[in-house]
């Protein structure tokens, strides 16, 4: 038998196995020849497939004690060991190894590439990627779509561009993985239109293309594309993954088409997804968020596999329902079935007790986090801001916020949030300045929050400007932008606008429809907000308990007692939806308001829980519009006895004994009020005028402008009087005479603020006043009058509802 050639390598008679007949050869041994044959060391194959072995296992220190041992690397060697590092997160270790290999080929570049894509660190990958370029080896499709992996956020917008304009100028343009991958990441940097375009512009597509198309629009609230996506890839035979039905029930979740999601549910188990605890805990998710938990429970309990985000998504259920029993099971549970602790749902159970709010929950909690090392994740140190703000510690919340030292978009939009939460909106409104100063670009979170705040403060001038901000940031046609921006105008008094954003908004779901039957609520238009109701049943939307709460407020904002129990009634034998405290309050508050204060009682025996503060403030105010003094004064025992921080039970109880002429009754409930460290909040309000706001509290006599103010109050009064308007002095709860009580009238805080906006503003615009309190009666009826005389509209919001008045009359019809 010829010896084998062997190009260069030792003679086969040196080798271990002496000659041989090939045809009696191992497999294991043939394919050693052969590598022989073509140049490979056995050695090195040998050692390079036990150094794979050991970094399979994870075993990196020994890999690396074994790499460093071998007399003789290939590539291959180094660019595993490159990868082993890279994945055990060892960047710098990595970079070392990589700067030292010399003859690096298009995958080693590839892996650091990919290092720096998949740790965030963008700059350097694109870096790493023109050095590629400048070195002479030519990117191949793989290291195209590695960079563009590396756009993963709305911050990187101009660099997925780049990195596309990179694909064209190699050749890649129309290469499925690469184009997939360009899909992908126009998406995850917001560029929704962008990726479209190139969807549609694809020569050809796969279920991974349209896998990126729907979760891109899924994320940006585009719902009924993700349905018509999922129909198309239906059409072309193509099988859904479990991201298309992530998708695809994030979509139905928006839209809180319980129908539809059921749907889907089906379709899972005909495609054989049901085993799947990816798609499980999707549709877990959509269940819990859709008022269903007991459908997700059922689904929970007969998952064959169940992981950290399945405990996860039933606990955030639970806690959004106030369920804290069935949350803390729960919590338990996975501490008996042994989960790793640093994957325990921390930010569900923070958000549980910042929902209830709970502190004392919240920092047992917090202490858990501290001992697992679990507050460097991102999410449980943004959730522990959210719980601390939510359950009014501040101080704290600030003191996280503060000490984070990778604060992002999300870290900054959770304490722009905790401002809000407790009524601090300039101070939120400020901190969201500060997070542009310093470049971080806002997300719909973000915007969501802020106008929230814009809300807030109502705002019109703000809200107008971060309107025109929302659309060259290209968040206008996001539904959950929408539907803030809609709350804004709404909030200001702006039906016209708010209504305008409605219609203009090209996806409505449930949270649009509710927030448009909310604003039809607050403005009193009760018959608009049972059309719209109506309107939305027929375009197959279905209610949830949110939509019943807006329009059982509608109906008792507008004394519709027939409509707000029919309502109510429906939604318990109808849709199947238990109601909650806040329906009996509204419920209750519908019956009070019209004076059915024996129904009350009777509903309040019957309710299945012990009534809460609102109910019996509630009560109170109903008390107070009928003058009944016995069910006041139960009222308010049942509310003195509980721990309040609101003086207004006080405030109420006081002036309903000072209305009968009882005040040493009054003087003992203010008494005991002061001895309690409570004190009444002072009134105040306020008008925008030219972006700038101005505060009037009652007889203020801070402005410049007061002289000019008293001057246009007192000729208001001379013709106020002579179209028989006469002050109702039972307003002022004061111990003094007649004289003092109508000069404290004359100047009360919403008097005051129309006054100036009168002086400062065009004749014949609108004027928006704000107050804190509710406005009282005499000043209700002076405005009536006012409007007539100025031939102006004037919008008045308190503290329970807006006033439209106009030509003598007000939105309200004297009912409220």
């Amino acid at each position: 038998m010829k010896a084998l050639k062997t190009r260069g390598l030792p003679a086969i008679t040196s080798l271990p196995f002496k000659a041989f007949k090939y045809h009696k050869l191992p497999l294991q041994n043939r394919v050693d020849a052969q590598m022989i044959k073509t140049g490979f060391d056995l050695q090195t194959y040998h050692t390079n497939h036990l150094l794979e072995s050991l970094l399979s296992n994870g075993e990196l220190s020994k890999a690396r004690q074994l790499f460093d041992e071998m007399p003789i690397r290939n590539i291959f060697t180094s660019n595993r060991m490159i990868s082993g590092y890279a994945k055990s997160g060892d960047l710098g270790e990595a970079r070392r190894l990589f700067d030292r290999t010399e003859d690096r080929t298009c995958v080693t570049w590839t892996i650091m590439v990919d290092a720096y894509a998949q740790s965030g660190r963008p700059q350097e990958a694109f870096s790493l990627f023109s050095a590629m370029c400048s070195s002479g080896i030519k990117p191949d499709h793989v290291t195209t779509a590695t960079l563009l992996n590396a756009c993963d956020r709305p911050e990187l917008s101009g660099w997925v561009v780049q990195a596309h304009a990179y694909a064209v100028k190699l050749g890649f343009g129309a290469t499925l993985m690469v184009c997939n991958t360009l899909v992908d990441s126009y998406c995850k940097c917001g560029l929704l239109e962008m990726g479209r375009r190139h969807f549609d512009e694809m020569p050809g597509r796969d279920s991974v293309t349209y896998n990126a198309m729907v979760m891109g629009y899924s994320k940006e609230g585009f719902y009924f594309e993700v349905l018509e996506l999922l129909t198309e890839m239906r059409a072309l035979g193509l099988k859904p993954s479990q991201f298309t039905f992530s998708g695809v029930l994030t979509a139905a979740t928006g839209l809180g088409d319980i129908g539809l999601g059921r749907q889907i549910h089906g379709l899972v188990i005909r495609t054989n997804f049901g085993w799947n605890v990816f798609v499980n805990n999707s549709l877990l998710d959509f269940y819990s968020k859709c008022d269903c938990l007991e459908e997700a429970r059922v689904l929970f309990d007969e998952m064959l596999e169940r992981d950290n985000v399945s405990y996860n998504v039933m606990i955030s259920g639970y806690a959004w329902n106030g369920q804290t029993k069935e949350l803390l099971n729960l919590f338990w549970e996975m501490q008996l079935i042994g989960f790793d602790q640093s994957q325990f749902p921390f930010a569900s159970l923070l958000s549980a007790a910042g929902v209830l709010p709970d502190l004392k929950m919240g920092r047992q909690v917090h202490a858990k986090v501290i001992v697992t090392d679990a507050a460097s994740n991102d999410l449980v140190g943004n959730a522990l801001i959210d719980m601390y703000s939510k359950c009014g510690n501040l101080e704290t919340a600030e003191m996280i916020f503060m000490n984070k030292t990778d604060r992002n978009t999300i870290s900054w939009t959770a304490m722009i949030s905790g401002y809000i939460q407790n009524g601090l909106y300039e101070e939120a409104l400020e901190l969201f300045r500060e997070m542009r100063r310093g470049g971080l670009s806002p997300d719909r979170a973000t915007f969501s929050s802020i106008l929230r705040a814009s809300a807030g403060l109502a705002l019109l001038g703000l809200g107008r400007q971060l309107h025109s901000y929302i659309i060259r940031s290209g968040y206008m046609l996001n539904v959950f932008s929408g539907c803030a921006l809609l709350d804004v105008y709404a909030k200001c008094g702006c039906l016209d606008e708010t209504l305008h954003v409605f219609e203009e908004m090209p996806y409505r779901n449930i949270i649009s429809w509710n927030a448009m039957i909310s604003a039809y609520a607050q403005n009193g238009q009760g018959m608009k907000a049972i059309k719209l109701f109506e309107d939305m049943l027929r375009w197959g939307v279905e209610p949830d308990s949110v939509t019943f709460l807006s329009v059982l407020s509608a109906c008792s904002h507008s004394g519709l007692i027939d409509e707000g129990l029919r309502f109510f009634n429906s939604m318990t034998e109808y849709y199947k939806l238990k109601p909650k405290k806040e329906h009996y309050a509204c419920v209750i508050d519908l019956l009070g308001r019209v004076g059915c204060l024996d129904e009350v009682e009777r509903l309040v025996d019957q309710i299945p829980f012990e009534a809460d503060q609102i109910i019996w403030n509630s009560i109170l105010n109903s008390c107070r519009i009928h003058s009944n003094q016995e069910l006041a004064r139960r009222a308010a025992d049942k509310l003195f006895s509980m721990e309040l921080r609101d003086a207004a039970p006080y405030v109420i109880m006081s002036n309903v004994y000072a209305r009968a002429g009882q005040w040493e009754d009054a003087a003992k409930v203010k008494k005991m009020m002061r001895d309690r460290g409570m004190r009444k909040e002072p009134a105040y309000s306020w008008v925008e005028i030219k972006q700038k706001v101005y505060t009037f509290s009652s007889n203020d006599s801070t402005n410049p402008q007061i002289s000019e103010i008293r001057a246009v109050l007192h000729k208001l009064s001379e013709e106020m009087e002579k179209q028989g308007y006469k002050p109702n002095t039972g307003c002022a709860l004061h111990l003094v005479d007649e004289e003092l009580k109508l000069e404290s009238l004359k100047y009360h805080s919403e008097r005051l603020a129309l006054a100036f906006a009168l002086i400062n503003t065009p004749q014949g615009t609108p004027i928006r006043v704000m107050k804190n309190l509710r406005a009282c009666t005499d000043c209700h009826a002076a405005i009536k009058v006012i409007s007539k005389i100025v031939g102006r509209e004037i919008i008045v919001r308190d503290s329970s509802r807006f006033h439209h008045f106009k030509d003598g009359f007000c939105s309200c019809g004297d009912y409220w």
